[in-house]
């Protein structure tokens, strides 16, 4: 049976427990395994010009990182009972991260989110150029909704046509879900009356949000109404047939402003 490849990239600073806590939930709801993967700068351990004292520090820098790898990731693994593997590098982050993902092909990537901004590695944003060069699915977690592991998740889905999951474990997903499902849509006009329910082969409410700058607030409510923790969003919708890319502006005022764990489909399920 084939095991999801799951990718934790983390700075290992503050928020990197409750990141990790959250992929090993999902890891345990579709039997995926996971690595743990980090990059330092080279120009934070390299402080001299001279080559063998660039050597040393390099040398000095990769055992310290490893160190705290392992510390970081033993007592977690421990305390779920969960296999973790981890690598890490030292360069340029965004390169790194760029390499790793055409080398290792994870099926999804899992980053954090702070509480007052978007992920940062050592001050590069990574969500965005993740976004941008990673075609899988990818989990952006929140310490205000972690996923628990072994325990039930509330799920939510964000204008998802028809209730369909673009995902080959959306089964696994639905099993350890919280019914009914809630759905979320913000409307191109406002002919659609809010919090109408929604016929589906699975039980699902829908609320409708009218277009413009209180929608996003007003899901917000809702997903704290309903103890919604993880929000679905198809990062590709269909419509009479076509593939219609969801917003890059929508997507990023999601991430920004919605205090959830947000699960973002990939794009390889439409043959791209």
């Amino acid at each position: 049976m084939r095991k999801y490849k799951i990718t934790v990239l983390t700075d290992l600073e503050r928020d990197a427990g409750a990141t990790l806590k959250s992929a090993i939930g999902l890891a345990k709801i579709i039997d995926g395994e996971i690595e743990v993967f980090s990059v330092k700068k080279a120009s934070e351990i390299v402080h001299s010009e001279n080559q063998l004292s660039a050597m040393r520090s390099i040398n000095s820098g990769h055992n310290s990182f490893r160190k705290k790898m392992k510390k970081f990731i033993a007592p977690i693994s421990e305390q779920y009972d969960i296999r973790i593997d981890s690598s890490f590098s030292i360069g340029n982050i965004k390169g790194e991260i760029g390499q790793y993902i055409d080398t290792k092909k994870p099926d999804i990537i899992v980053l954090g989110k702070r509480r007052e901004k978007v992920l940062k590695i050592v001050g590069d944003s990574i969500i965005p150029f993740v976004l941008n060069k990673f075609k899988g699915v990818i989990l952006i977690t929140n310490n205000n909704s972690v996923i628990e592991p072994n325990k039930e998740i509330v799920l939510g889905m964000f204008n998802n046509l028809g209730a369909d999951f673009n995902l080959d474990f959306a089964e696994d997903l639905i099993e350890n879900s919280h019914q009914p499902l809630i759905s979320f849509k913000i409307a191109q006009n406002s002919d659609v009356s809010e919090g109408s329910n929604k016929p589906s082969n699975r039980k699902t409410i829908e609320y409708v949000f009218e277009q413009g700058d209180g929608a996003i607030r007003g899901i917000s409510t809702y997903l704290v109404k309903n103890k919604i923790n993880v929000l679905y969003i198809d990062r590709f919708e269909r419509r009479n047939g076509k593939k219609i890319n969801t917003l890059k502006s929508d997507i990023n005022k999601i991430i920004d402003k919605l205090n959830v764990t947000l699960l973002l489909t990939g794009e390889e399920r439409y043959n791209l």
